[in-house]
């Protein structure tokens, strides 16, 4: 994808996801995401986020420590709670914009908006589709950086075969399924495994749900 490809990617999925927002039930927001100890309110709290400026992260980095899960979970919390419609507002505000936070690159925002859209879909049973190029695009770009997610090391002796789209990462155990399950995979997230197939795969159906599972992260 070139660099407009990528940010008319991320309008698109910001649109269809505010649209997605300003549907939701009362319970819906309440629902706990794919985010360890994250409902579906708090992604979209963060999600609201995208646009930071340089001051909006050093200062809730001190205050978290350094960690970076805790700074995202706390600049997420501090957000809200917000009156329902005002997230999808905000999040709808963002489209046409190519602002994004201090120290990231364009694949990040769309990394965020591809993959914190699942983490609120599959939870609600909702289905929300996942374009191949831009999951192969943000995956790529997941498997280069050793921070946050370290994929590289997680899924050591394991290769990622994309069923639709070009995309191959790794080398082993092959791991079959559609490019938006292996970002899914990638980003430390479990739900999609049971739609994976390979030996690979075998392997990591076996370890969800351990004490010691790999996967397990927050966002």
């Amino acid at each position: 994808m070139d660099l407009d490809d990528v940010w008319r990617t991320i309008d698109t999925q910001r649109g269809s996801l505010a649209d997605l927002l300003d549907d939701l039930s009362p319970a819906e927001w309440e629902t706990p995401s794919l985010c360890t100890a994250w409902r579906v309110r708090d992604v979209a709290a963060h999600l609201t986020q995208a646009q930071m400026g340089l001051r909006d992260v050093i200062v809730p980095a001190l205050r978290a420590g350094g960690s970076f899960d805790r700074m995202i979970r706390d600049s997420a919390l501090r957000v809200g709670p917000l009156p329902d419609a005002e997230y999808g507002r905000r999040i709808r505000a963002m489209v046409g914009s190519r602002r994004r936070a201090p120290f990231v690159s364009p694949l990040e925002p769309l990394t965020d908006v591809l993959v914190h859209g699942q983490d609120i879909a599959i939870p609600l049973g909702r289905t929300r589709a996942v374009p191949p190029a831009a999951a192969a695009a943000s995956a790529t770009r997941v498997w280069q950086l050793s921070f946050p997610f370290r994929a590289r090391r997680r899924l050591a002796g394991l290769e990622l075969r994309a069923t639709d789209s070009d995309l191959v990462l790794g080398d082993g155990a092959p791991v079959e399924g559609t490019s938006g399950d292996l970002l899914l995979l990638l980003t430390g997230r479990t739900a999609a495994v049971g739609r994976l197939s390979g030996e690979g795969a075998q392997r990591l159906a076996a370890a969800v749900g351990r004490r010691d599972d790999p996967m397990r992260r927050t966002p």
